[in-house]
Formats: C-alpha cells, structure tokens, sequence
C-alpha cells in the first residue's frame, strides 16, 4: 500500500463517534492516483473530492483536517490578515493576494496544500516562478498555483500544530517560499512569527520595538488584539513603513 494512503488511513481511522447518526457519517473513497503529487492534485481539484475537509499532500503524507475553524483564535484572526495583506498589495500594487482554500503545488518540494493565505508578487508571474493551471471545465478558470509563491500564512489550530510548525515548514522552505508567516492565538500570548528564508532553514525574524519586518511587503507589523464587547478576541495586524 502506497505511504500516503497508509498515512490518510490512519489519519482518519480515529473520527470520532457521532451517536445515533454514526452509520450516516462522511466516507471519503480515496483513489490509488492519489499517491501521487500529480493524482493527489487531480483529486483535490475534482468533483469527488468532499469541498468541507481540507487536504494537504506533504513528502508521502496525505494530511486531512476535518474540523470546523475554531471562532476567535482562527476564523476572526485569518479575516483580520487576510484584510490587511489584500488591501495593502492592492494598495501599492504588488501582486495578488489568495484567500484561504487556495490550492498550491510544488513538484520539487512534493507538495499540495491550501495555505490560510497567499500572496504571488507581479515579478513571480512574469518570470513564470508561479502559473496559474486551468480547471478541465473552462480555459480561464483557475484551480491550482503552481511552483513558489512569495509568501504563505498559516494559523496554527488544535488539529494543525505538527503539520504547521514542522511538516510545512520544511516543505515551504523545500519549495522556496521567501517569507512564511505562523501565527499561534491559542495561548495567553499571541505568537507571531515572520519566518525568512535562508539556505540551511527559515530563520525568524527579530522583532525591533514589538515590530516584525517583512521583506516580501517592505514594511513593519506588529499584531494585536484585546477583547471586544462579546468578550472574544478583537485582533488588529498593524502596519507601518520602515
């Protein structure tokens, strides 16, 4: 049996009960190809793949997460960068920003994965670091990004700390990636590192005065958050020129 599929099979040999309605619970049917980049990939990006869960192919892993988004540590945090980091490419014209659920792949790092966030740089496109791979419905809708991102985000969750802090990170730096952000709101204090590629690994970034510098966006952030009127977590990514 390929490693991936072994992988996904145990992944997901643990859901949970779900009462009653346990014989009505999800099965996901994974094809032989998907041991594969380029099966998983024609998986992901198919109509027989179930669109709630997320997946991920890392090395010979098949990593599934079907957990809902935690409300205030992931869900209202992602709205807040993803804002910000839209808002600011658009302003200054750097290149696009890729929402959550955007799917990437790199042949060299053995990878596919949809990042809580993406960003490709005008430059990346032109110099064909990155293109874009048309669904087999139409020429000119997207599904994958293909080959090295500028930079990616990910939000660490309950379901996610391995696969963000180590498995990722190897494959993000294996791909290329200049700058990955890994964001952790779970605890008292929110972590928020600027991770900066280096040949030998991702170092993090220093922070200078509570500000981390970014040199994918050429400028300073410093993230924050205090509790709303509700009583859960308001965040606030804050930027500023150098």
């Amino acid at each position: 049996m390929p490693p991936a599929i072994k992988s996904l099979k145990r992944r997901t040999a643990a859901l949970p009960d779900t009462g009653p309605d346990r014989d009505c619970a999800p099965v996901l049917s994974v094809p032989v190809t998907a041991a594969t980049l380029e099966g998983f990939i024609a998986w992901a990006c198919s109509d027989r793949f179930p669109k709630q869960w997320s997946a991920s192919f890392i090395g010979d892993e098949i990593y599934l997460d079907m957990s809902p988004e935690e409300l205030e540590t992931h869900v209202r945090l992602k709205a807040e960068v993803s804002r910000q980091i839209h808002n600011l490419t658009k302003a200054v014209d750097l290149g696009i920003f890729y929402a959550d659920r955007t799917l990437i792949a790199n042949q060299d790092a053995g990878l596919s994965t949809e990042p809580d966030g993406t960003f490709v740089r005008w430059e990346s496109f032109e110099n064909k670091r990155v293109r874009r791979v048309a669904s087999r419905k139409s020429d000119d809708r997207f599904m994958t990004l293909v080959g090295t991102p500028d930079w990616v985000v990910e939000i660490v969750s309950e379901t996610s700390v391995a696969k963000d802090t180590k498995k990722l990170r190897q494959a993000y730096h294996r791909a290329g990636v200049p700058e990955y952000w890994l964001i952790d709101a779970r605890g008292s204090v929110v972590s928020f590192q600027i991770l900066s590629y280096r040949r030998s690994g991702y170092v993090s970034v220093r922070p200078r005065r509570g500000w981390l510098r970014s040199m994918v966006f050429e400028r300073e952030f410093r993230l924050l958050r205090e509790r709303d009127r509700s009583g859960g977590w308001d965040y606030t990514l804050e930027i500023r020129e150098k």
